[in-house]
Order: C-alpha cells, then structure tokens, then sequence
C-alpha cells in the first residue's frame, strides 16, 4: 500500500525506474521537451524527478517536479499494488460473481468477501493532515511560487494537469474527483475546464441554477491510487477515494479543508482551495496542446477564485503532460482497459477482450473481440459498447472474433481488413463525440463507425465456404519448439493460438 506520492516515488527510485534531474530546468516549454522526450522512449522512459525547477521569475522553486511517474506498464502496476493490472479486474470480476448461497455455512463463508468491502470506505480524521503542513491564505497565496508547467509554445498559460478535482452534489451530498486541466489565470485565479459530460460540470450546472457559490479542491499529489481513480469512468454516485480503497485494500484518510467544507487526502503533496461564484461571466481558458496532438480552441469556463493553499512541509508537485502519442496517459488509459473490463463483460458477456491502442487516442478507436454465436451479433455489441458511459464517446469500433489478440494492433488490423467487405460490414449512427473532436460536424455531436470484422455467417448474405487461417502442424510446432535453443536463433518466440 502506498500511503503518498512519495512513497510511490521512493519506491520508483528503490526499483530503478526513477532518473533525477539535479540541472535548473525552467518549467516554460523546457521540461515539457525534456519529458515528452522521455516518455517517448521504449517502453515508456523512465520516471523523473527534476530538483531544480525554474519559475517563470527565474527563481528556483522550493517544489521539486515529478513527472511521468505512471509512464510505463510496470509503473503503473507499482502504483497501484499489483504485478499485474489484470489483478485488479479479476477482484471486480470475483465480486460480480457473488451470490447468495443456500444455507447458514454458504452465507458464512461469503462474510469474507463482504468485510473486505467495508473496509473500503475513506475514513476522514481530526485536525491536519500532512497536506495540511503548511497553509497560505489572504495575501500569501501566490500560485507563481508553484511550478506549474507551460507545456506547448500555443498554449493560453501555464496549466496544472494531473489533478484531482474535488467537488459534491449540491441535492445528495455525493463526492465527485475527476482530473481535470486547470490553467493559471493568475496568482490566486485559475480557470477549470471541465467538459459537458463530466461530473463535475454538472455539479457546477447544479449549483449556477440554485444561485450558490460552489466550493471546490484542486489536489495534486494524491496517492497513486487517487490520482489514478480520478480518471477513472466511474458512474456519478460512486466515490472515488472508495474505489482508490478498493484498489489500496485500506481506505483513503481525509481531512476537512481549511477554508471550505470538502474533505481531502491528507496525505497529498498539495491542495488549492476556492470557489466558484455562478454569478461571474465565465472566462476565457486555452488554447490547450492535448492528448489528441492537436491544440484544443480556447473556450469558456468557470474561474476559481484560490482561498488557501495547503501542502506538505516536503511537497513534491507532480505533473504529467500530454501532446502526439505515446505519453503517460497510454499508461493511465491501459489501466482502465484491464480493470473496467469485467464490468463491460458483465453487461456483455460475449466480449473476450478490448484495446483502446495510443494512435486512436482512447476514443477514435476500440478493437473488440467476441464469441460469435448468432448472425448480427457483431452489430449488437457495438450498440451496447455506445451505450455504456464515455464509451459512448468511441468514433470507431471494430468487432473481431475471440482468437484475435486485440492487444496486438497489427493483428486486429490484419484480420479485420481481410475479414470485411465494407460495403456490407460498415454501419454508420450518430451521437455524442468527445468535446476535444475537432473533425466531428457539431462541438459535441457527430458521427460513428462500426466495423463487423467477425467471420460472417450464411444468415448475414455470405454463401460462400470461409478460409481457414493459416497454421503450422502442432507436432512440428513441438519439434521446432525443442531444438530452437540449440539452433543459437535467440529466444523462443511467442506464436499465437490456432484460431
């Protein structure tokens, strides 16, 4: 379990994934060139810590910069407590699978399983947190004394990016913690983008119709967990800190924050505290360089007025940046895929496996596998993918059969541009699109394609005999695969299941 961000980034420097940057590197354009180099190397690059950031005033700043700190498959793994991040999916998989047995010794066996459960709730605790070490209010607080990066030279400012947003339900009182970019508009205002389909947003709505100023905590340096389940696609009533105890097996400690109602980490590097006032004109944030490649146009948002600033006596402030794949978010993305999959399985149960790769940018493009078993069921399960959550969002799906290693984007793309005829297997629907779509006809609403690249069957107008795949005899399989260390031809490879 990992208490802190800094507990994760001792253990990234215990197991050699951290690199230290002891050089001043400004935080304008200059360290965003260095991580995005970074994270572009194999296998994602490695973690860094840069000692000596530079302000844009020229000072070095007493915060040192940890960035790309989730950029890797092991990385992530770390950050959230398994050597696998399928493990995580198996435990929900586990879970969507009780039932109540029959009979007093069933149901006692099962307490188990539900006293784990409990143990998951955040626990809030008196007095300070960590978090808490040290506070700026009234005219200490001073954002430019915190290096808040500039990442691309189009950029509208300097923007605070791996976040965890913090605001509730104006009606139920329900927790939301989404991340969400945050641009410095100056020394105690930042502006909040937070797109139509985020929780946020609607409680921002929620509150702007009743008339009330609406509290909100900027947290950055949140446990891996937290700052992970902030991205995550949770339905509106789950709590994101329950679910980073989930992922944690021990709960996430809160504390009240000083200048308004919400609880945060208190553990986390650092909290901005404010709010928002509905009665204000929204102002003007971006432009943005995202994790599309391509600028995001300047827009109106909600401005945030800071009331405190609160961190840990030895705050680190971390970061991550976004721009032309791949870049840490692949990492961040690939952990949803593996740990919402038995979700997607338990509303559709045909589907074997998903991948979202890093060149469609998580939304543009989804490969599914299936167990086929009826004619148009293809078809079916790219309706139900558009009707789950921010899935809705996907521009392209194609469906493959159960064989297909839709993790291996070469694959998927061989078999589905042998298996379609597109005339046939193309369908087209319209609906809600990513607000960073700069192609789709309207801000918001646009189009989909769906790709049927399963084997057709006779009832879907193919009356001609479908071909096998090609394989090698498995007894010739077993012969190569014994002499192949003696041949000096390096490793085994990996060869794939027959179809």
């Amino acid at each position: 379990m990992l208490d802190s961000l800094q507990d994760f980034i001792a253990a990234l420097d215990r197991a050699g994934e951290l690199r230290r940057v002891r050089e001043p590197i400004p935080v304008h354009l200059e360290m965003c060139e260095i991580i995005d180099r970074a994270s572009k190397m194999p296998g994602g690059g490695p973690a860094l810590l840069f000692e000596q950031p530079v302000l844009r005033s020229g000072a070095i700043s007493a915060l040192p910069v940890g960035a790309n700190l989730f950029g890797s498959w092991r990385r992530m793994a770390m950050a959230l407590g398994v050597d696998d991040l399928d493990r995580h999916g198996d435990r929900i998989r586990e879970l969507l699978r009780t039932q109540v047995p029959d009979g007093l010794l069933g149901k006692l066996q099962l307490l188990p399983r539900l006293l784990e459960v409990a143990k998951f709730p955040p626990r809030t605790q008196s007095g300070r947190g960590r978090c808490q070490e040290v506070v700026w209010q009234g005219d200490e607080v001073d954002l430019d004394r915190i290096p808040v990066l500039t990442t691309w030279p189009g950029d509208g400012g300097p923007f605070i990016t791996l976040t965890a947003v913090i605001s509730k339900d104006p009606a139920r009182g329900i927790r939301n913690v989404g991340m969400y970019r945050v641009q410095q508009l100056s020394r105690k205002t930042v502006a909040m983008h937070w797109q139509r389909h985020k929780t946020g947003a609607a409680h921002f709505a929620e509150m702007a119709e009743r008339g009330e100023t609406m509290p909100v905590c900027i947290v950055v340096g949140a446990d891996p967990a937290s700052t992970y389940s902030a991205s995550a696609p949770l339905p509106p009533n789950i709590d994101e800190f329950l679910f980073a105890g989930f992922l944690r097996k021990a709960p996430v400690k809160l504390v009240k924050a000083v200048t308004n109602d919400l609880e945060v980490p208190a553990d986390a590097e650092l909290v901005i505290e404010g709010y928002i006032d509905p009665r204000e004109p929204l102002v003007t944030e971006g432009p943005f360089g995202d994790h599309t490649g391509y600028h995001s146009k300047a827009d109106l948002y909600p401005q945030v007025h800071v009331t405190a600033v609160t961190m840990r006596r030895d705050a680190v402030y971390a970061t991550t940046i976004v721009g032309r794949p791949p870049m840490e978010d692949v990492y961040l993305g690939g952990a949803t895929e593996r740990i919402f999959l038995p979700l997607l399985q338990f509303t559709t149960p045909e589907i074997v496996d998903y991948h979202m790769p890093a060149e469609g940018i998580f939304h543009n493009l989804v490969f599914v596998s299936i167990r086929k078993r009826y004619p148009g069921q293809a078809y079916k399960v790219m309706h139900a993918l558009w009707g789950q959550g921010l899935m809705s969002l996907a521009k392209v799906i194609v469906v493959v059969d159960d064989w297909v290693d839709v993790r291996n984007p070469q694959e998927a793309w061989w078999v589905a541009l042998n298996n379609i005829d597109p005339q046939r297997d193309v369908t087209f629907t319209m609906g809600p699109v990513d607000v960073l779509d700069h192609a789709s006809r309207a801000f918001t609403y646009g189009s989909k394609m769906g790709i049927d690249a399963t084997k057709k069957m006779p009832e879907e107008g193919f009356t001609r005999s479908w071909p096998e795949v090609i394989t090698m005899d498995p007894a010739v399989v077993a012969t190569v695969d014994a002499k192949w260390e003696r041949l000096g031809l390096g490793p085994l490879p990996a060869r794939r299941p027959r179809p």
